[in-house]
């Protein structure tokens, strides 16, 4: 049985032309980026090249760019490093109740701290209302943060909307977009922000690099205190090797033309599923505000576990990639009012640069069988 990977919003591979980018730093360059002869000038310029790599995918300057060691990392640097720098000014920090555990483990530890969260509600759909994160503004208010895109259900929100308004208001906007980075435009004066988390393993570099775009003139309290690595913004030797790699990866990924045949191919999916199933499967997420390679749909009557253990060699998802194998309901569904019943039977297929028309068909096929015998 062919095994066919169809868990991208998880992980993906690392792609032949960044680990080609990364091999080099691996023997060579191998001195400290930070130091000033020979062996550090290669690593140097290694770095500050792939800097305005990364710059470059989201238009921003490479001086706004600060490597970490991923996603996790970039948005408790955002958090905690806004909170500290400005609870001075206020302790209000609004957010949603459908953010990755990455930003909502940072503000229950906040608030341990003295932070006040509001976590706005979203509608059916995944999406939140601007109209609600003004509501929520206070003289207190000292930081946003609304994810790009739902990791689950693909949701895009309506980043460049909440921009204008924290704009507005004088409040720092951060947004995470790891999933979205790659799939979709995220050109930081566009979405209009002040912060946001970029994850090397979402398009295809290694695991365990990321960014953190922190616009010129806003100041956090850094977490790793040290010496003045990354302009006194995160202390650590960094990484040319797993820097160049991030890169390379956002070099690639800058050419969203290749989004348009996976879309495709997810909606080739759909419905085939829709044409063969009717409303025994139903669509979690936005129908059109999603990004195009996210497709996460409930089976109606079916444990999504056991819809998984009957498609052999096909990898995807029940619910968050951080959170698989659970057996409850997703957090993101339950914030999303979709019953229990119905989310019970959800599925995660997220597609990639890799994913071929031959391994969608493969996959519908296996769920026809599947659902046939379940009939």
């Amino acid at each position: 049985m062919a095994s066919i990977y169809l868990d991208y919003n998880a992980s993906t591979p690392v792609d032949p032309a960044v680990s080609a980018a990364m091999r080099p730093f691996l023997a060579d360059a191998f001195g400290n980026p930070s130091s000033g002869h020979w062996a550090s000038v290669p690593a140097k310029a290694a770095l500050e090249k792939a800097r305005g790599q990364v710059a470059g995918l989201i238009g921003c300057a490479a001086d706004e760019v600060v490597f970490t060691s991923g996603g996790s990392e970039a948005n408790n640097l955002a958090l905690k490093g806004a909170f500290f720098a400005l609870r001075h000014q206020g302790e209000h920090i609004i957010t949603t109740a459908v953010e990755h555990p990455a930003i909502l483990g940072p503000c229950r530890f906040l608030e341990r701290l003295g932070a006040v969260v509001t976590y706005l509600p979203v509608d059916r759909t995944g999406r939140i209302d601007p109209d609600a994160v003004q509501r929520a503004i206070t003289p207190r208010t000292i930081l946003i943060s609304v994810m790009h895109a739902n990791n689950e259900v693909g949701t895009v929100q309506p980043i460049a909307d909440i921009g204008r308004i924290a704009r507005d208001r004088g409040v720092l906007f951060h947004t995470d977009a790891a999933q979205s980075a790659g799939k979709i435009p995220t050109n930081v004066e566009e979405l209009g922000v002040d912060l946001l988390t970029i994850v090397g393993h979402k398009l295809y570099a290694p695991k365990g690099v990321g960014a953190l775009y922190v616009r010129s003139g806003v100041e956090l309290e850094p977490l790793i205190h040290g010496a003045g690595h990354e302009s006194g913004r995160r202390a650590g030797t960094e990484s040319a090797l797993l820097a160049v790699g991030l890169g390379a990866a956002c070099a690639l990924v800058q050419d969203l033309a290749p989004m348009a045949r996976v879309q495709a191919l997810r909606d080739q999916l759909r419905s085939e599923l829709h044409r063969h199933f009717g409303g025994r499967v139903i669509l979690n997420g936005h129908p059109d505000w999603r990004l195009p390679n996210t497709l996460n749909v409930s089976f109606v009557g079916r444990m999504g576990a056991e819809i998984l253990a009957g498609l052999p060699g096909v990898a995807a998802s029940t619910g968050s990639a951080c959170h698989a194998g659970r057996i409850e309901l997703s957090p993101v569904l339950g914030a999303m009012s979709v019953p229990p019943e119905i989310g019970m039977g959800a599925v995660r297929f997220s597609l990639g640069r890799y994913t071929t028309a031959d391994e969608i068909a493969v996959v519908d096929g296996q769920l026809s069988r599947v659902l046939a015998n379940a009939a």
